[in-house]
């Protein structure tokens, strides 16, 4: 079992981050690369090993806190690793955990891959198991804790707004990303969906 792994980044794309450790380059899936991109020297990234009969994948994050975190979420029936990236890059760790205490269906079912009966079941399973993460939700206070916005009707809105919430995660700011919008949107299609509209935008910011 890999517990983390310190090293540099060799590499980095959307869904993952490569970590040179002494030579050995390993691939490890995270919700947000880009926040290891900005890191200097060495990086310390603690790590999940998911077996599965096809594969062995690493997933890979910045605190212990976060890979709780993740760990409660795939022993949900129904969310897998790679919902589960997606859940947290969707957001912040402490509004995640306040959303599912406070039985917030509608804050979940805005994430990605996230939907009304899923949204239902993570909070079944695990409103009473958060405890004990390690976040400081009372530090965090109640202002991490703003429901997404509501949004048209519109499918490319809708997925914009999810996207939008993924990459503001990133750390991106409110003008980097209306900036992005406004040259999307003569590219979007009606069926467009938010990961691709995530793709796209970071086409573009990394553009500048």
């Amino acid at each position: 079992m890999i517990d983390f792994l310190r090293g540099q980044v060799a590499h980095f794309e959307t869904d993952h981050i490569v970590i040179d450790v002494q030579g050995v380059g390993y691939r490890v899936f995270t919700p947000n690369p880009y926040l290891f991109t900005k890191m200097e020297g060495d990086i310390t990234v603690y790590t999940h090993h998911h077996v599965r009969e096809d594969a062995m994948l690493l997933f890979g994050f910045s605190s212990r806190e976060q890979l709780k975190l993740f760990r409660r979420l795939i022993d949900v029936n129904g969310v897998g690793p790679k919902v589960a990236l997606g859940v947290l890059a969707g957001s912040k760790p402490e509004a995640l955990v306040m959303a599912i205490q406070q039985e917030n269906v509608v804050f979940l079912t805005k994430l990605p891959g996230i939907g009304k009966k899923t949204a239902q079941r993570i909070i079944l399973d695990l409103k009473d198991k958060l405890d004990n993460i390690g976040l400081d939700l009372t530090a965090a206070g109640a202002s991490l804790f703003v429901d997404m916005p509501t949004v048209a009707v519109d499918t490319e809105v809708e997925a914009w707004s999810e996207a939008r919430e993924a990459l503001k995660a990133l750390g991106y700011t409110d003008a980097e990303l209306d900036r992005v919008w406004h040259g999307l949107q003569e590219r979007v299609h009606a069926d467009e969906s938010a990961d691709s509209l995530i793709k796209k935008a970071l086409q573009a910011l990394f553009k500048g």
